[in-house]
């Protein structure tokens, strides 16, 4: 199929990123598995730093949260540096596990992940239709957004670091979940607020069907990404595609 942009009235793209701008397995292949082997020597040594307190501000409430709900994390008690620290790589570990949307861990994650791409054992990666999407649409002067659970940061160390270069001088915006959670339509509204067009002048491209339901509620249109190592999906109301090449 074609999506031509024009006829649709689309002024702005908003791209998720895992599964749809980038390989479900880079993320939980290499990303996740760098953030969890350098985790403690990360925080052995930024704990001192004060970069580091808005961090662990955000987990400990979260911490308390998971407690007064009844969750079983792990023991953290307000003790010295040593046990303090393992209290918090045990949290971020237990949160890892579970794949938790933290803004905390998702925090700490982009602060481990900047390291690894300034030295260079991490580099960004998309699908081959990407660049050239997102270079056709910057040319036609729409708006591009990318909005993903990961820390805008996080979001502009990967297009930066592409093998076909930084992409982020095509990205004009990155919105995390500071907006909101992914599968509220309030987010969206935000999301469009900030760009300053209203929800039918905007596409969202997601592999997950409950984004796309919220982004609809908030007035978005929507497009259904299908990429390779992907969870099976089920179209609904959703047009599918297979490729940003598709989309004109």
């Amino acid at each position: 199929m074609t999506v031509a942009l024009g006829e649709r009235g689309v002024r702005g793209v908003v791209l998720d990123i895992e599964g749809t701008t980038t390989p479900i397995a880079f993320v939980y292949d290499v990303l996740f598995p760098y953030a969890r082997s350098h985790l403690r020597s990360y925080l052995d040594a930024h704990f001192a730093a004060s970069d580091l307190d808005e961090v662990a501000r955000l987990l400990r409430a979260e911490w308390e949260d998971d407690v007064e709900r009844g969750e079983s994390p792990p023991d953290w008690r307000d003790v010295e540096r040593d046990a303090h620290l393992a209290c918090l790589a045990s949290y971020t570990l237990w949160l890892m596990h579970r794949d938790r949307k933290s803004p905390g861990l998702k925090l700490l994650q982009g602060m481990i992940w900047a390291e690894g791409y300034a030295d260079g054992s991490l580099r960004g990666e998309v699908f081959p239709d990407v660049p050239p999407a997102l270079e056709r649409w910057h040319g036609a002067r729409l708006t591009i957004a990318i909005y993903s659970s990961g820390s805008v940061r996080a979001q502009q160390l990967l297009f930066s670091t592409t093998s076909a270069g930084d992409l982020t001088r095509f990205i004009g915006h990155f919105f995390d979940t500071g907006v909101g959670p992914k599968q509220s339509p309030d987010s969206y509204s935000e999301i469009a607020q900030s760009l300053g067009l209203p929800g039918r002048h905007l596409l969202f491209i997601s592999d997950v069907g409950t984004e796309l339901e919220a982004a609809r509620e908030a007035g978005f249109q929507t497009l259904l990404c299908i990429r390779p190592g992907n969870s099976a999906a089920i179209a609904g109301d959703d047009e599918v595609i297979l490729s940003f090449d598709e989309i004109r």
